[in-house]
C-alpha cells in the first residue's frame, strides 16, 4: 500500500485505557466491509461530507490518538474525529447507575475503555439499519456490500475504499435494482424513501427530531431509528425495541432469565434510562448471549425468487 499525504491532520488526546477498535467497531459491517475497516490496529473510515468526499484513518500513538484527513472533505472529518472515535461520550451519571447492578458493574469496570461514537451523519447509518432488517447478519452483510460496490464510488486515502452510496442515486434507482443483491421490494423501497429524505434527516438538530423524522417514513419502525441514532449521534439511551436477540440477552444478563420480550426489556432497563442504549452495548462487547433453543434461521436469497 503506497502511502499517501494526508489533507489535515490533529492529534486526540483519549483518556487512559480508551479501546479506539472496541469504541469504533459499530462502525464497520465485519472486518471485510468496503467503506471501513481496520487493518493493523488503525481505523480507516470512509464517507460523504457536506464538504465532500473524505476518508479519515484513526492512528494510535504513543498514546495519542493521530487522525488523518483524506480528499474534500478531510477538514469536516478530522475536526470531528474525537466524536467519531467517541471521546466526546458523555459518561455523566452512568457510574451510579451502572453501580446499581452488579452485572452491570463488573462490565463497566471491564469495558471502561469502551466509548460511543457519533459520526455525525445520518444515511449511512440509515443505509445499514434498513438493509439488517428482519434477515440474518449473514444477509444483511452481502446486500450491503453488494449495494455499495453497485453504486462503487471510490473513496480519497491510500485504502482503496468506496464511499457510502449517494442518497439520490439510491432514491432514483428503481427497487428492482436491489433484488439481484438478496434485497426484497419492501426494505428497497423503504430504503428509496429514507435517501429521498435524506438532507431533512441530516439538518435534524438531535437523536429526538430525527427519531421523529425517521418514524414517519413508512417501513422504518423503531429498531431501524433506534439502530440510526445511536451512532448517528451517539445515543446512550438508544434501545432496539424489535430486536430479535436483545431482549433475550437483556433477561439473561440482568436477571437470569433465558426468554424474554420487549416488555420486559425495557422493564429491566428502566433503571438505566439514559443509558439504556450504553448498557446493551455493554452486553454485546462482552459477548453475553442468553441460551439458545431450536434451529438457527435460515439464509435465503432473494436473487433467485
Amino acid at each position: 500500500m503506497t502511502r499517501t499525504e494526508a489533507n489535515a491532520s490533529r492529534a486526540l488526546r483519549p483518556a487512559s485505557g480508551y479501546r479506539l477498535a472496541a469504541s469504533v467497531r459499530p462502525l464497520t459491517f465485519s472486518p471485510y466491509d468496503p467503506c471501513a475497516r481496520i487493518v493493523a490496529g488503525v481505523f480507516w473510515w470512509a464517507t460523504r461530507t457536506p464538504d465532500g468526499p473524505a476518508t479519515l484513518a484513526l492512528r494510535p500513538a504513543a498514546g495519542d490518538l493521530v487522525a488523518e484527513g483524506y480528499g474534500p472533505g478531510a477538514g469536516w472529518v478530522v475536526e470531528r474525529a474525537d466524536s467519531v472515535a467517541g471521546l466526546r461520550d458523555d459518561l455523566t451519571g452512568f457510574a451510579d447507575l451502572a453501580a446499581t447492578h452488579p452485572v452491570v458493574a463488573r462490565l463497566a469496570a471491564v469495558h471502561q475503555g469502551l466509548r460511543m461514537p457519533a459520526t455525525g451523519l445520518v444515511f449511512p447509518q440509515v443505509l445499514r439499519a434498513v438493509l439488517e432488517q428482519k434477515v440474518t447478519g449473514k444477509e444483511a452483510y452481502r446486500g450491503y456490500a453488494a449495494t455499495v460496490r453497485h453504486f462503487a464510488e471510490p473513496a480519497p486515502g491510500p485504502m482503496r475504499l468506496l464511499l457510502p452510496p449517494d442518497p439520490a442515486a439510491v432514491a432514483a434507482a428503481g427497487y428492482w435494482v436491489f433484488h439481484p443483491f438478496g434485497i426484497e421490494q419492501r426494505r428497497a423501497e423503504t430504503l428509496r424513501r429514507a435517501a429521498r429524505m435524506a438532507d431533512r434527516l441530516q439538518r435534524c438538530a438531535d437523536a429526538t427530531e430525527a427519531t421523529r423524522l425517521l418514524r414517519s417514513i413508512p417501513g422504518v419502525g423503531p429498531w431501524t431509528a433506534a439502530e440510526v441514532v445511536r451512532v448517528a449521534y451517539g445515543d446512550p439511551d438508544a434501545v432496539s425495541v424489535g430486536d430479535y436477540h436483545v431482549p433475550n440477552t437483556v433477561a439473561w444478563a440482568l436477571a437470569g432469565e433465558p426468554r424474554g420480550d420487549d416488555a420486559r426489556m425495557l422493564a429491566l432497563l428502566e433503571p438505566f434510562r439514559g443509558h439504556r442504549g450504553r448498557v446493551c452495548r455493554l452486553l454485546e462487547a462482552a459477548g453475553v448471549q442468553a441460551p439458545k433453543f431450536g434451529p438457527r434461521a435460515p439464509i435465503r436469497s432473494f436473487a433467485h425468487f
